[in-house]
């Protein structure tokens, strides 16, 4: 089968710089690195593919017998010097090293020796309940988050009884393995200790060989005034420990503000319902409402239509995130009253009499709908 064109498997144009050859190796060996994707032997040949083209385009007299002779100037069996050439071509190895070192923890060590890799320890999330007044002016909570610690038993070797780890047969001890496949030279982590240099054949029983177990700790978080729902604190390094010497990740505390008795909160607004009764909003008068700062009167003007609302500036919540102080919008709601005995009766049914000829004055809304009604039925016929 024809080999495809170095510049084709890289992306790259034939007259682009090294920094932009070296450049598009690094994108494609991310992507089918075999240590991202395993068992996966169409990964593998689209990186075999790329590295043999980098080892070529890399090297300045390789190239130029590329560019001028094609694969047959490069390739040993189609009559080609592999240096492209005088004298021996530069060392993969160091280009593997020199590509991968800050891509997947650090490249191969010295020549004879290896470090294991690191692993970050992951990110956690904690839901914390707030409720709302603990939000809009801030507080301080007590979680218990689950951690690892150190197993006591083996003092953290994993080992039962305390004992150290054995090196690992396969790798000795480097954590990872170079395996040859004809021309090319892969590096990769070692199957048999996973990458940690080391092997433990009689397990700790109670971290069953992982050298820490369970616990949990307590933390004190301190919550700024104004959070919300959907809010996240973020605790540097109170995530999970992280392997083989890594960093460990980082603790997101994400905030919940649950519901409340009065108030539903809309951004720096808040929203409340504010019942009245029948007299107060036909004649006027002053209902009292809760705020987050203590009570206060609110007037109502005579005549209040149910489902006014009026705004109570500055009583409402200062966000996180700004210096804007929100609202308080209270909505009225007329009630409208039951059980009535039967005096109040009749004295309804009098004042309803009273009105009627003056609907237009009094009740405006009701005699403009049954006007449009009408309209509406009488054009259609219905």
């Amino acid at each position: 089968m024809a080999k495809r064109d170095y510049y084709e498997i890289l992306g790259v144009a034939r007259n682009a710089s090294d920094a932009e050859i070296k450049k598009a190796y690094r994108r494609m060996a991310q992507k089918y690195h075999p240590d991202r994707n395993p068992d996966n032997d169409e990964a593998l040949e689209h990186f075999k593919e790329a590295k043999e083209a980098y080892e070529i385009l890399s090297d300045a007299q390789k190239r130029a017998a590329y560019d001028q002779f094609g694969h047959a100037g490069v390739d040993p069996s189609m009559g080609g010097r592999p240096g492209g050439g005088p004298g021996p071509g530069p060392d993969f190895s160091d280009i593997f090293s020199d590509v991968f070192g800050d891509i997947f923890g650090g490249g191969r060590g010295p020549r004879g020796g290896g470090r294991p890799r690191a692993y970050r320890g992951a990110d956690l999330r904690y839901n914390l309940e707030l409720n709302l007044e603990d939000a809009v002016r801030g507080t301080e909570a007590q979680i218990r988050v689950p951690t690892h610690v150190e197993c006591g038993a083996c003092k953290g070797s994993g080992v039962k009884g305390g004992g150290a780890p054995q090196t690992c047969p396969t790798c000795r001890g480097h954590g990872d393995v170079r395996v040859q496949q004809g021309f090319f030279s892969i590096q990769q982590t070692c199957p048999r200790c996973g990458g940690s240099g080391s092997i433990i054949t009689d397990p700790c029983p109670q971290c069953r060989g992982r050298g820490r177990v369970e616990d949990r700790k307590t933390l004190n978080v301190r919550i700024p005034a104004g959070v919300d729902t959907g809010d996240r604190i973020r605790l540097s390094g109170e995530g999970e420990p992280g392997e083989r010497g890594g960093p460990p990740g980082d603790l997101y505390v994400q905030i919940v503000v649950t519901p409340h008795e009065f108030f539903e909160r809309d951004g720096a607004d808040l929203r409340c319902d504010v019942p009245v009764d029948i007299v107060t909003a036909t004649l006027g008068g002053e209902v009292e409402v809760p705020t987050m700062d203590g009570r206060v009167n609110l007037r109502i003007p005579a005549g209040t239509q149910p489902g006014r609302v009026f705004r109570l500036r500055g009583k409402g919540v200062k966000t996180v995130r700004g210096d804007r102080q929100g609202d308080l919008l209270c909505r009225l709601q007329v009630e409208i009253p039951v059980n009535l005995n039967r005096q109040q009766r009749e004295l309804l049914e009098q004042f309803g009499q009273s009105l009627e000829g003056t609907a237009e004055r009094h009740t405006p809304q009701t005699s403009s709908w049954l006007d449009r009604v009408k309209q509406f039925l009488e054009e259609w016929r219905l």
